[in-house]
């Protein structure tokens, strides 16, 4: 298939997954993770209708921003930030990301909070949680979460979303719909300190997104099941 047809079955796919679930198709955002992929790339995919761009390394964000930034009137370009960001690097994703999803300590919401009072600016974020339990990813730990928010809400110009996960590796998407309920009854008990309505959920990719939808997904991130291998 080309990037048009695989791009149409996922959003197939989700609407199936969505349904199947109770939910209606429109309350799950298709964030097409374009790292590594050319601008020429996101170009093609977003003529196809597709609006949000999901990009892990700030190099890339900056390049790619600064060359296509929100794009046109008829092809409009929303750009979200879904990988980890060193404290050093807050002040490059300010005006670039539409919604930062991996915020994983205090000590980067501070950062960014800091950046953000000079640019007299406001970001959305996502707290990411590690629910997988995996020392080789970021994230609050699940028992922290309640203290962790405490700390972040004193920060105006961080405004907190919801939150994101990576799940474990799994061939059966269905071995990590537990971690996706985990994170789904995890933003039950904190959705008071979340602004603007209930807390968005970004989890599940290209092997287990229709999961992710149905334990409550609100974005899913998927790269190669519409660019093609990286």
């Amino acid at each position: 298939m080309n990037r048009s047809e695989r791009l149409e079955a996922i959003r197939d796919r989700i609407d199936q997954a969505a349904l199947k679930a109770g939910r209606k198709p429109s309350d799950v955002t298709l964030i097409a993770v374009s790292k590594t992929f050319p601008e020429k790339a996101i170009l093609e995919v977003a003529s196809y209708g597709q609006v949000a761009f999901g990009e892990n390394k700030v190099q890339e964000l900056i390049r790619k921003t600064d060359a296509l930034g929100t794009g046109t009137r008829d092809m409009p370009l929303e750009w979200h930030h879904i990988g980890h960001l060193q404290r050093n690097k807050a002040k490059d994703i300010i005006g670039r990301a539409a919604l930062f999803h991996a915020l994983d300590s205090v000590r980067l919401g501070r950062a960014l909070q800091q950046r953000l009072a000079v640019e007299e600016a406001v970001l959305d974020c996502l707290v990411q949680v590690n629910v997988s339990g995996e020392v080789s990813k970021f994230g609050v730990a699940p028992a922290e979460l309640d203290a962790v928010m405490d700390e972040l809400c004193q920060l105006e110009r961080v405004r907190l979303r919801g939150f994101m996960t990576l799940a474990s590796p799994a061939l059966d998407p269905e071995d990590v719909r537990p971690e996706m309920a985990q994170l789904r009854r995890l933003a039950e008990t904190v959705s008071d300190r979340v602004v603007d309505g209930p807390p968005l959920l970004s989890m599940g990719m290209s092997g287990d997104f229709e999961v992710a939808i149905q334990e409550g997904a609100t974005h899913v991130r998927i790269g190669s099941a519409i660019f093609g291998a990286r």
